[in-house]
């Protein structure tokens, strides 16, 4: 009977049954549900609320991306760029802290963290960033610490009894090396204070770029992971990294990009000096547009004005996941959202088929918006694990 309900939980995924095919192995450990940025579908992202609500959810760790103050001290925001996230511009004691800088290359307008002491960051408050998501709590919660979060991830995991880990970024490691606000030290020593400057500390370090993670290999034995990222995809669904690598590379005159860091030669460089490899998911599923009128772009098939993942159709399932697994390395993907622009034409407007479909192709873990809807996937999946397997 279970089989048979997950099987049609699958189906509109194209996700079929192959009992010659086994995606996870019994004993392997189910796969990780990290709260993105907290349950951030709910409340605005990198707030303690957010992160709380997420560990509440069931999550098994909690993402903070850290950038510095201009005194040096590590908060969770997304970016350096704090005008979406806060509600600073509408603060007239800073109009005149509005500037232009430019972050990895890219020229950027607003208010930037590291113009701010961590006195002037606590009295801003947070602002749900995109307008399609609940705005009802704009204003309620402050910008946390690093520590602060540290903090709740120690303070839930003996209330519950369950081990909740943190899964901190390092965001822009290079632009805020020149600033003379390196994030590496602050971090782990952050990461000592609380007792988890060790190897099996519920802790994961992430980074786009890969000069600070060779660093922080040899600073600290936590567990690191490289991320992996793309222009977008194109229209047959493959990956389109052109130009675009890791920003150390740039700067250093590497002319790699993300997609030649998961050849089976990337891979095995990773795994010199990181644990892990975090992918954006479409390394692993391509989606491909369709281009109905023949003119060579991707169409808005569904009216709506846009097009994103909903006109598009998944293809089939690359060997990145095998391939890491091959040389060592976990496998943590992003981002994984309910909304129907997040989520694939033939997933039928259903976040659990997507779920379903990658935990049967065997990652290790994802980052997810909505943590429970993660959770409730998993537990589905946990019921027949041993004989899915996912295909387009």
């Amino acid at each position: 009977m279970h089989r048979t309900l997950i099987a049609v939980a699958l189906l509109g995924a194209g996700v079929v049954w192959n009992d010659a095919g086994i995606a996870h192995e019994k004993n392997r450990p189910q796969p990780l549900v990290i709260g993105h940025r907290g349950a951030s579908g709910y409340l605005p992202e990198h707030t303690l609320a957010a992160y709380e609500l997420a560990i509440r959810q069931g999550a098994d760790f909690i993402e903070p991306d850290l950038v510095s103050t201009r005194d040096g001290v590590l908060i969770a925001r997304h970016e350096v760029n704090i005008t979406e996230t806060t509600d600073v511009a509408s603060r007239p004691e800073f109009s005149s802290r509005r500037t232009t800088k430019v972050i990895d290359g890219i020229t950027e307008q607003g208010w930037f963290a590291d113009d701010f002491t961590l006195r002037e960051i606590k009295t801003l408050r947070a602002r749900q960033r995109l307008p399609f998501r609940p705005l009802q709590f704009d204003g309620l919660y402050r910008v946390p610490t690093f520590r602060e979060v540290v903090d709740l991830a120690g303070t839930w995991s003996r209330r519950t009894g369950r081990e909740i880990g943190v899964y901190p970024e390092t965001k822009h490691p290079t632009y805020h090396q020149s600033r003379g606000l390196a994030l590496e030290r602050k971090l782990v020593a952050a990461l000592a204070d609380a007792g988890w400057n060790r190897r099996r500390a519920p802790v994961f370090i992430q980074s786009f770029e890969v000069a600070n993670l060779r660093a922080l290999n040899t600073m600290t034995p936590v567990r690191l992971v490289q991320l992996i990222d793309a222009n977008d995809v194109r229209l047959d669904g493959s990956i389109d990294s052109d130009n675009y690598g890791p920003y150390d590379f740039k700067v250093s005159g590497d002319p790699r990009t993300y997609a030649d860091l998961v050849t089976p030669a990337g891979l095995a460089e990773i795994a010199s000096y990181a644990d892990g490899v975090g992918p954006w998911k479409r390394y692993i599923v391509g989606a491909r547009g369709q281009d109905l009128n023949g003119d060579g772009r991707a169409d808005d098939v569904n009216g709506d004005g846009a097009v994103d993942d909903a006109d598009r159709i998944t293809t089939a399932p690359t060997s990145l996941v095998e391939d890491a697994h091959d040389v060592g390395l976990i496998v943590h993907t992003w981002t994984f959202r309910n909304e129907t622009q997040f989520l694939a034409a033939d997933y039928g407007d259903n976040p659990v088929n997507e779920y379903l479909q990658f935990y049967c192709l065997g990652v290790d873990g994802l980052f997810a918006d909505f943590p429970d809807t993660a959770l409730t996937s998993r537990a589905l999946f946990g019921l027949t694990r041993n004989v899915c397997r996912a295909r387009n």
